[in-house]
């Protein structure tokens, strides 16, 4: 084939159309994120019956609950910048191997110290996969396109969630809450059906120019492009200031990415905090609201509650591409804390009330979830963007963990309402941040985006 040069002005990937190649690569990278989903809420329905089993307390509750969300610290701290390094495909499966075997061997937990050890590798491996999938995809995808691509990772993780809450009602219908272990077990099942999915991807060719790998990131493109690329277009793929730059993972912790670093974590935190409470402690929340704990309807309310997440993100889908970033973001933290404050100040509402008031909650937060994966990987330069999303979900997850680990002790000790009114409060938080520093990044170039902020410091 000859050699074809782009069109004077346009970009190969941001002006570049959606291939073949880029539909297979959305469904292999959303393999990560369902699973994610997956495993992260089956834990919800599991903990009840590995509860009463195992005999845990609320210590031990709180640490099964909030061990993943450990792992998912360490994981994405730490193998966040080894993929900046190494690269992205080299990790692409790694990741789903560790959370495969860690799932399957759930099946053989005999204490509580078991099950909190393969909840920590757990999240260590969905840590892994978070800047892995995100930032392989991102620097894949045209820019009209890719806010709602990256936000459509976000909406199967919510599908993995519900898919989780399904398969524990249904096992725990057919064979009781002592079927806890097949719940944990059951993620083997997907993750080796993602991990076929992922095999043939492409190193992201983003990264390879980043590291001088020209003749690779030119064959790469022309495979998945279907024609034959120039040298000079693959140059042309990171801007010169990067290149320049050379950033590291130092790089995040001072000007000029601290401040989007701690946006991008904090509004992250704010959201995740609350949902990870409704997804891990659903049923156990749910039942201090005077729905019967470990009945249908309490299981069937926590569907409910993941689907009103579910739903929340598909309209936002659209508009990330419409509205923009920042005031989607804006009025979702408004929507999550108007719909959140009547639970805390009337937590004795009758049932109708409750689930009313949850579930608009929840289509306002899931609204939201579509941008914790934009942002991080739309604001920071190809050398550090993995590392920033490591680091973005790390710093979240210090909050969800603490947060996730409380939630017992808080409705034990302070009551519902008081732990509602906390939700709020971070709703408003996530607000007045993202009011003083959320950017707009609607349809504008990674390149834009990196050369923007490097040239200001420059100035």
């Amino acid at each position: 084939m000859t050699a074809i040069s782009a069109a004077p002005g346009k970009h190969l990937i941001d002006d570049g159309p959606l291939t073949r190649y880029h539909r297979r690569l959305i469904a292999a990278c959303s393999g990560g994120p369902f699973l994610d989903g997956y495993l992260l809420s089956i834990v919800g329905v599991a903990l009840t019956g590995a509860s009463a089993e195992l005999g845990l307390d609320s210590v031990e509750l709180g640490l099964a609950g909030a061990a993943s969300l450990v792992g998912l610290f360490l994981g994405s701290l730490v193998l966040g910048p080894i993929t900046d390094r190494i690269g992205r495909k080299m990790m692409y499966t790694v990741d789903l191997l560790a959370m495969v075997i860690a799932s399957a061997a759930c099946l053989f937990i005999s204490d509580g110290f078991q099950l909190i050890l393969l909840r920590l590798v757990v999240g260590l491996a969905v840590g892994a996969d978070y800047p892995i999938a995100t930032a392989l995809l991102t620097e894949w995808m045209p820019k009209k396109r890719r806010g709602a691509i990256i936000g459509w990772l976000s909406t199967i993780w919510l599908v993995g969630a519900i898919v989780a809450y399904l398969v524990g009602f249904a096992l725990s219908t057919a064979f009781g809450p002592e079927s806890w272990r097949w719940m944990l077990a059951s993620g083997a099942v997907f993750g080796l059906i993602v991990m076929m999915l992922r095999f043939g991807a492409h190193e992201s060719p983003r990264w390879l120019v980043a590291k001088g790998r020209f003749e690779e990131a030119r064959s790469a493109l022309s495979k998945a492009l279907e024609r034959e690329i120039t040298i000079d277009d693959v140059k042309s793929l990171v801007s010169t200031d990067e290149e320049e730059t050379k950033s590291t993972f130092g790089s995040l912790l001072k000007a000029p990415f601290l401040k989007r670093t701690l946006f991008c974590g904090i509004t992250w935190m704010c959201i995740a905090l609350p949902q990870f409470a409704l997804f891990t402690y659903g049923p156990i929340i749910l039942s201090q609201f005077g729905l019967a704990h470990g009945g249908a309807e309490e299981t069937l309310g926590q569907i409910v509650l993941n689907l009103g997440f579910l739903i929340g993100t598909l309209p936002a889908l659209r508009w990330v591409e419409t509205l923009g970033r920042r005031p989607l973001m804006i009025w979702t933290f408004v929507a999550a804390a108007v719909f959140l404050l009547p639970l805390g100040l009337w937590p004795q509402g009758p049932n109708w009330f409750v689930m009313i008031f949850f579930f608009l909650f929840t289509l306002a937060s899931g609204a939201g979830t579509i941008l914790v994966f934009i942002y991080p990987n739309e604001l920071f330069p190809t050398s550090i963007r993995a590392s920033a999303v490591g680091l973005a979900t790390a710093i979240s997850r210090i909050g969800a963990a603490i947060g996730t680990y409380m939630v017992p002790l808080s409705l034990s000790g302070i009551g519902t309402g008081p732990t509602m009114m906390i939700g709020v409060g971070l709703t408003i938080l996530g607000l007045l941040i993202t009011i003083a520093w959320a950017e707009e990044t609607r349809n504008k170039s990674l390149t834009s985006l990196t050369t923007k902020i490097l040239t200001t410091v420059k100035g």
